[in-house]
Formats: structure tokens, C-alpha cells, sequence
């Protein structure tokens, strides 16, 4: 799969996509990240991308002609691939506060597509004339964030994990939460069987914490019966 990002800042993505899952999912060949300085496709000598929006107020709007050169040169891009590589398949996402929430149901609908075009907006917005050229917008929550590649880390992350092979464990993604809709994973724990937590704070009391009697049983039936009654039901199915 390759998801390709275009932004104004493309530095922000160095430190994230280069540690843990993301890094070997790159280094197997199961994803390809391609960022792409949304400025290279200016033609002013100070490669702006912004300008006042039109009917006056707070703030900048990203401009139409940039955001729409890169996006047609980056689907060119894709459909330079090989016959069969089914590039049909194949989404373009704004970043968008007023978009529909990410969950983890469109996560597992999106980590069947070949290619993700993701469209990171800034500052108050973005020339709503892109609309016409993209397939969906998407947040990440109710609420406002400086700009849209925080998400972009987000969906790509969170549809990373759900390729096969992305996982040391394939049963890691199976049953952690949300894997089920509605329902929030089992508590966790490991050693030691027994902490002792010393006081916080002056005239506070330590404490011994122990790990459920069940999970040390080796009784399997019962271990999963405690896992299911443990598991959070935080809307109905």
C-alpha cells in the first residue's frame, strides 16, 4: 500500500514514520510513504500557498491552483504503475475539522485500498473548490488542531496495523480494542505478579498490588470468560 501526504511542512513526519511498526512495515515492503512539499508546486519566487479569503476575516486560506497541481501530479504519479496493480483502487482525503470522525471501521475499510492520497489543510482552512477533486474528508475528532498531518499520522498508523504481516502477532490486531464495534480490550498486566508501590507523597500509604488470581489459574476457559466480563461495552452493538 502507499499512502502519499501532501503538506506544507513535510520535516513533521521524519521522527514518527521512522520508529516501530511504521519503520519495518516500510523496511518489509508492506507500506511506502511519499511526502510531497505542497510548495514545489507554487510559481511565485516566495512559493506561497496562501492567501486573505475572500469576504474578509481572521486568519489565511490555502490556495486552490497549488493543491490542485500537486494532487493531479501525484494521481499521474500512480497511474504510472504497472498494469493489474489495481490503482482503481485508490482514495483521496482532506484533513478536514468538519470531515466524518476516523474509526476504527474505516480503517479496516481503507487498509483495502492500493493508494491514499492524504491532504494535509492549514491555518483557517483550505479553498473549499478542492472538494470537487477529493473523495472524502475525515477528522481525527471534535476538536481543532494547528493542521491536518497529526491526522495523517493517525489513519496511516491505524490502517498500518491491520495489513497482514504488520504485527509481530496477527492476533494483536484481532482482539485489541475497537477491533470488535463497541467494545474496549480486557485489562493487561504482567510481571511483577506483585508490586509494591511506595507512598506519592509525604504521609501518603504504600500500597501492594496484585495481579488477578485468575490469570495465574492456567485454566484457558476461565481466563477467557474474566477477558470477556472485563471488556467494555462503550456503545451499544
Amino acid at each position: 500500500m502507499t499512502f502519499h501526504i501532501i503538506t506544507i511542512f513535510p520535516k513533521i513526519f521524519d521522527s514518527y514514520f521512522n520508529e516501530s511498526i511504521l519503520k519495518r512495515a516500510q523496511t518489509n515492503n508492506l507500506i511506502d510513504i511519499k511526502i510531497h512539499n505542497l510548495r514545489d508546486w507554487t510559481t511565485d519566487n516566495h512559493k506561497t500557498v496562501d492567501d486573505t479569503p475572500f469576504g474578509g476575516g481572521a486568519g489565511m486560506v490555502m490556495k486552490i491552483e497549488p493543491l490542485y497541481k500537486a494532487l493531479n501530479s501525484v494521481i499521474l504519479e500512480g497511474a504510472k504503475r504497472p498494469i493489474g496493480s489495481r490503482i482503481n483502487k485508490q482514495k483521496t482525503i482532506l484533513l478536514s475539522a468538519k470531515g466524518k470522525t476516523w474509526n476504527q471501521k474505516l480503517a479496516k475499510s481503507h487498509s483495502k485500498l492500493n493508494n491514499i492520497i492524504l491532504i494535509c489543510g492549514r491555518y483557517e482552512g483550505v479553498d473549499e473548490r478542492i472538494t470537487k477533486f477529493i473523495d472524502e474528508e475525515i477528522s481525527i475528532g471534535d476538536y481543532i488542531l494547528t493542521g491536518g498531518e497529526i491526522g495523517a499520522m493517525a489513519i496511516i498508523d491505524s490502517i498500518t496495523r491491520l495489513l497482514p504481516g504488520a504485527l509481530g502477532n496477527a492476533d494483536s490486531a484481532k482482539f485489541e480494542s475497537h477491533s470488535t464495534p463497541g467494545i474496549l480490550e480486557h485489562p493487561q498486566y504482567t510481571r511483577p505478579e506483585i508490586f509494591t508501590a511506595t507512598p506519592l507523597q509525604k504521609g501518603g500509604k504504600g500500597v501492594k498490588l496484585r495481579v488477578p488470581k485468575v490469570l495465574l489459574s492456567g485454566n484457558h476457559k476461565k481466563i477467557a470468560d474474566w477477558r470477556i466480563k472485563k471488556s467494555k461495552l462503550i456503545y451499544p452493538l
